[in-house]
Protein backbone atom coordinates (compact mmCIF):
# COMPACT_ATOMS: atom_id res chain seq x y z
CA UNK A 1 0.00 0.00 0.00
CA UNK A 2 1.40 3.46 -1.25
CA UNK A 3 0.68 6.20 1.02
CA UNK A 4 -0.93 9.28 0.14
CA UNK A 5 1.01 11.53 -2.39
CA UNK A 6 3.31 8.95 -3.22
CA UNK A 7 3.60 6.93 -7.02
CA UNK A 8 3.86 3.39 -7.15
CA UNK A 9 6.07 2.00 -10.06
CA UNK A 10 4.08 -0.47 -12.28
CA UNK A 11 4.90 -4.01 -13.72
CA UNK A 12 4.79 -2.92 -17.07
CA UNK A 13 6.18 -0.06 -18.95
CA UNK A 14 4.40 2.28 -21.66
CA UNK A 15 4.41 1.68 -25.02
CA UNK A 16 7.33 3.99 -25.57
CA UNK A 17 9.71 1.57 -22.68
CA UNK A 18 9.04 3.99 -20.33
CA UNK A 19 8.15 3.32 -16.61
CA UNK A 20 4.25 3.79 -15.85
CA UNK A 21 3.63 5.10 -11.66
CA UNK A 22 0.09 4.73 -9.87
CA UNK A 23 -0.88 7.45 -7.69
CA UNK A 24 -2.81 5.03 -5.07
CA UNK A 25 -3.76 4.08 -1.55
CA UNK A 26 -3.16 0.63 -2.57
CA UNK A 27 -6.58 -0.95 -2.42
CA UNK A 28 -8.10 -0.04 -5.90
CA UNK A 29 -8.30 -2.29 -8.75
CA UNK A 30 -5.24 -0.86 -10.76
CA UNK A 31 -3.41 -1.78 -7.41
CA UNK A 32 -4.77 -5.31 -7.35
CA UNK A 33 -4.35 -5.87 -10.87
CA UNK A 34 -0.43 -4.46 -10.36
CA UNK A 35 -0.23 -7.10 -7.12
CA UNK A 36 -1.45 -9.72 -9.57
CA UNK A 37 0.76 -9.01 -12.59
CA UNK A 38 3.67 -8.58 -10.44
CA UNK A 39 2.87 -12.40 -8.85
CA UNK A 40 2.49 -13.71 -12.61
CA UNK A 41 5.87 -12.34 -13.80
CA UNK A 42 7.33 -13.76 -10.71
CA UNK A 43 6.22 -17.33 -11.41
CA UNK A 44 6.83 -16.98 -14.89
CA UNK A 45 10.45 -16.18 -13.84
CA UNK A 46 10.50 -19.37 -11.31
CA UNK A 47 9.35 -21.45 -14.15
CA UNK A 48 11.81 -19.94 -16.86
CA UNK A 49 14.79 -20.56 -14.27
CA UNK A 50 14.24 -23.96 -14.30
CA UNK A 51 13.73 -24.62 -17.92
CA UNK A 52 16.83 -22.77 -18.49
CA UNK A 53 18.78 -24.84 -16.26
CA UNK A 54 17.46 -27.69 -18.44
CA UNK A 55 18.79 -26.03 -21.95
CA UNK A 56 21.91 -25.62 -20.12
CA UNK A 57 22.55 -29.03 -18.94
CA UNK A 58 21.85 -30.02 -22.60
CA UNK A 59 25.03 -30.80 -24.61
CA UNK A 60 22.81 -31.19 -27.35
CA UNK A 61 21.11 -27.40 -27.30
CA UNK A 62 22.23 -25.66 -30.18
CA UNK A 63 23.08 -21.34 -30.58
CA UNK A 64 19.74 -20.52 -31.51
CA UNK A 65 18.09 -22.38 -28.33
CA UNK A 66 20.49 -20.87 -26.19
CA UNK A 67 19.92 -17.12 -28.13
CA UNK A 68 15.98 -17.92 -27.27
CA UNK A 69 16.51 -18.95 -23.90
CA UNK A 70 18.62 -15.95 -23.27
CA UNK A 71 16.31 -13.20 -24.70
CA UNK A 72 13.50 -15.08 -22.35
CA UNK A 73 15.69 -14.56 -19.55
CA UNK A 74 16.46 -11.29 -20.18
CA UNK A 75 12.95 -10.51 -20.54
CA UNK A 76 12.08 -12.03 -17.12
CA UNK A 77 14.84 -10.43 -15.27
CA UNK A 78 13.92 -7.06 -16.48
CA UNK A 79 10.22 -7.74 -15.07
CA UNK A 80 11.60 -8.79 -12.05
CA UNK A 81 14.03 -6.14 -11.04
CA UNK A 82 10.64 -4.01 -11.50
CA UNK A 83 9.42 -5.64 -8.79
CA UNK A 84 11.94 -5.92 -7.03
CA UNK A 85 12.63 -2.16 -7.08
CA UNK A 86 9.11 -1.24 -7.18
CA UNK A 87 8.61 -3.55 -3.71
CA UNK A 88 11.47 -1.94 -2.50
CA UNK A 89 10.58 1.26 -2.85
CA UNK A 90 7.24 0.63 -0.93
CA UNK A 91 8.85 -0.90 1.74
CA UNK A 92 11.39 2.14 2.00
CA UNK A 93 8.12 4.36 2.24
CA UNK A 94 6.44 2.06 4.85
CA UNK A 95 9.57 2.17 6.82
CA UNK A 96 9.69 6.40 6.87
CA UNK A 97 6.41 6.56 8.50
CA UNK A 98 7.10 4.08 11.22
Amino acid sequence: MTPQNELRLLPWSGPDGKPCYLSTDGSGYMSRLADNIEAVQLGMATDLLERAAGVLGDQDAGRDDLRLMLTEVTRALRDVVRVATSRGHLLAVSELQS
